[in-house]
């Protein structure tokens, strides 16, 4: 059995920030694929036995189970050593992109890529509205791009790999992030130039082996 097992489906963004940060370090672990679109994550067995919030991902190492996708980061920088914080101002700065980004850049941009690219949604006030919060939320990452590398230390670190959760999915949202923000999009290819690097659809299965 694979020291890290990891709940995940390939639609998600979310789980796929754990999964890269897994394959990034080099970790023994499998994906188990989570039926999100047949309900799973809703059910009450999944609530009472995998995840009482009704989320993807979750992180099965030995006796723990662990939820949310910026504790998974931080857990497994602790158990590897890598891509955390070099000091406690670096791991505060990491933090406060990870909290950023749940809050605004990934929650936005995945409820628009949801509604538009997955569920193929007609245009709305709601997805004219998201697409606005989207657009004021990248355009923050896309200042601090402009001027570094990665967000924090000079170096990827899982602020980067929180961020990158949605970035390499292709659906419709109503417009074309990479033209609107070239920064962010460089940061992207930096991301994908990673020794061990793998997309969503390559590290996590979306239906069942």
């Amino acid at each position: 059995m694979s020291d890290y097992r990891l709940h995940c489906f390939g639609e998600s963004g979310n789980s796929y920030k754990a999964a890269l940060m897994l394959e990034l370090t080099g970790s023994d672990w499998t994906p188990l694929w989570v039926p999100f679109f047949q309900g799973a994550t809703r059910s009450e067995q999944w609530r009472e036995t995998i995840n009482a919030m009704g989320e993807a991902p979750v992180l099965i190492h030995g006796s723990r189970v662990l939820t949310q996708s910026g504790v998974i980061l931080d857990y497994l920088v602790e158990q590897t050593g890598r891509f955390g914080g070099a000091d406690a101002d670096e791991k505060r700065e990491i933090l406060r992109w990870i909290l950023f980004d749940n809050h605004k850049f990934t929650s936005y941009f995945a409820t628009l890529r949801f509604m538009l690219g997955i569920k193929k949604m007609p245009e709305s006030p709601v997805t004219e509205f998201l697409r606005g919060r989207v657009i004021d939320a990248w355009k923050v990452v896309e200042k601090q791009l402009e001027v570094t590398d990665w967000l924090v230390g000079g170096r990827p670190t899982i602020a980067d790999f929180s961020l990158a959760g949605y970035v390499f999915y292709d659906e419709e949202v109503g417009f074309d992030p990479w033209t609107m923000f070239p920064a962010i999009d460089a940061w992207r290819q930096r991301l994908a130039a990673l020794p061990g690097w793998k997309g969503p659809w390559e590290l996590m299965p979306s239906k069942p082996k």
